[in-house]
């Protein structure tokens, strides 16, 4: 169990948007203000749910004399109530003993750095995702956007820097906390500070799309950290590109890492490729939940002429940049080039709605929804549905479908890392082949091993579902035991550590 840190007495500081557990209010349990009339949230029932990944894993696996904390934003109204109930630093029954404290973030600033900053522009940049005949244009909500991103930072700032004991080490997480790690640097210069992107990084040109003074807010707002950690060296290197152009800082090479300099400060910057937790994946995969749903797949999958069906399994949320629609467009090339294929072949399509106040991700989780129906209706039969819909996210009946899959479609436009096509060859129960963009961060390390392809070419992705599902059998297998010993390389907790060793080794 994680010690709780006194406030100003943590050692190992971690900040993000989203933290380890959320909250939220269970009106059904008995005696709450619901069934006693008294709709208050002060009267309401809360609860807890934990999550998991390398950064609970990591936070959890430093030791009890660590004096860990962990920094992050109530994201809902649970979150708000389960914050103001503890006066900000939550019970640590509720978190595995880790001491955890949730801001109190005003819902207009947050929404402004959240939704108006954080995932409709810099996600859009960083994915390179703007149609620019129409976008972006950075007008006056941009600017007051802006300024609650600013507020927002410099909230988590001044958290840290109330929170942190002398030298401490402090990892700060992803694009929403930029700005952080400059603003904490002037607090305090005597903490050791890393900031790890866990998107792609947008090359020169298309980064500057951002207004002068914000990209470059950006960039030294990260140069802020001793250490920058990025998923591969593609990132790191279109980070170290941002900097000479924009800043016309200097860049060079250490050993396997770069750096870059600029106004008397060094920033470092690391590689370090997010594995799947392997040792989870294959004790969860096997549970009995897990079973019952491969039943019910195949029994959705069927048969033809006696032969079970071929599988062409995504797991995805429907963000844009996961490419869904090409996906299906290129499922339905497959059958309509190749009609050996049909009804011998089922594309299992999990697209989990995501960000659904965002009205562009509403618009684009109906648009997989009338492809999927579109396909059924021109090639299904009455025993045969070629595309089946799940879109209740489901993390059992995911596993049943990575175990069954014959073979996996992974295609982002662009993806700092996807741990879809790191999960399936773990827990696949007879091999899978793995069909994978080439602009996924994935790729860098599963390239030999799979089908790749162009994520924009749906004729080059039908090819390569073609050559998928006609492949030896094997060939699968091995080609299944290298990815997953690839994708099993640096464990979730071997990934936030390393990161921690990192940057406590690094000369100040």
């Amino acid at each position: 169990m994680v010690a709780a840190a006194a406030e100003g007495q943590a050692r190992v500081l971690v900040a993000s948007n989203r933290g380890p557990v959320s909250y939220s209010f269970d009106d059904s349990a008995p005696g709450t203000g619901r069934t006693s009339g008294d709709s208050s949230p002060e009267s309401r029932a809360l609860t807890v749910k934990r999550g998991g990944g390398g950064l609970v894993s990591g936070l959890s696996a430093i030791g009890s004399d660590a004096d860990a904390i962990w920094v992050c934003a109530a994201l809902s109204e649970g979150d708000r109530e389960a914050a103001r109930r503890s006066n900000g630093r939550l019970d640590t029954t509720d978190t595995a003993g880790q001491a955890v404290r949730m801001l109190q973030i005003p819902t207009d600033v947050f929404a402004g750095a959240y939704n108006g900053i954080a995932n409709s522009v810099l996600w859009f940049v960083h994915h390179m995702l703007y149609q620019t005949p129409l976008e972006p244009a950075f007008d006056s909500q941009f600017s007051q956007e802006w300024e609650a991103y600013e507020i927002y930072n410099k909230t988590f700032a001044d958290a840290l820097a109330a929170e942190a004991a002398q030298n401490a080490v402090v990892l700060v997480q992803d694009y929403h906390l930029s700005l952080v790690p400059a603003l904490l640097r002037e607090a305090r210069p005597d903490l050791r500070i890393g900031h790890f992107s866990h998107t792609p990084w947008a090359p020169p040109d298309y980064f500057a799309m951002l207004p002068d003074a914000e990209a470059e807010s950006l960039l030294r707002g990260i140069l802020g950290a001793d250490r920058a950690g990025f998923l591969t060296s593609r990132w790191a290197q279109a980070f170290a590109d941002c900097c000479a152009r924009v800043l016309g800082a200097k860049v060079s090479r250490h050993g396997d890492e770069l750096q870059v300099d600029h106004e008397g400060g060094t920033t470092r910057l690391g590689v370090h490729a997010l594995g799947a937790d392997g040792e989870f994946l294959n004790e969860r995969a096997h549970r009995s939940d897990v079973d019952e749903r491969i039943g019910q797949l195949r029994a959705q999958i069927g048969e033809a002429q006696g032969v079970a069906r071929r599988t062409v399994v995504r797991v995805d949320r429907t963000e844009l940049s996961k490419n869904i629609v090409r996906g299906l467009y290129a499922f339905r090339r497959l059958l309509a080039d190749r009609p050996e294929w049909r009804e011998r072949v089922v594309h299992l399509a999990f697209a989990y709605p995501s960000r659904q106040d965002l009205a562009i991700y509403r618009d684009y989780t109906d648009e997989v929804a009338r492809v999927a129906e579109e396909i059924n209706s021109a090639f299904g039969r009455p025993d045969w549905t070629p595309v089946i819909l799940h879109v209740q996210d489901d993390f059992p009946r995911s596993l049943a479908a990575y175990r069954i899959a014959d073979v996996a479609l992974v295609n982002p436009i662009r993806d700092g890392m996807n741990l879809v096509a790191k999960e399936v060859p773990v827990v696949s129960d007879e091999g899978c082949a793995l069909v994978l963009s080439r602009e996924s961060g994935a790729a860098a390390e599963l390239a030999d091993d799979s089908y790749m392809v162009n994520p924009f070419d749906v004729e080059g992705t039908a090819r390569a579902l073609a050559d998928a599902l006609k492949a030896p059998e094997a060939e699968k297998k091995s080609h299944t035991q290298r990815l997953a010993a690839a994708a099993t390389a640096l464990p979730p907790t071997d990934w936030f550590l390393g990161q921690l060793e990192a940057l406590k080794r690094m000369d100040r």
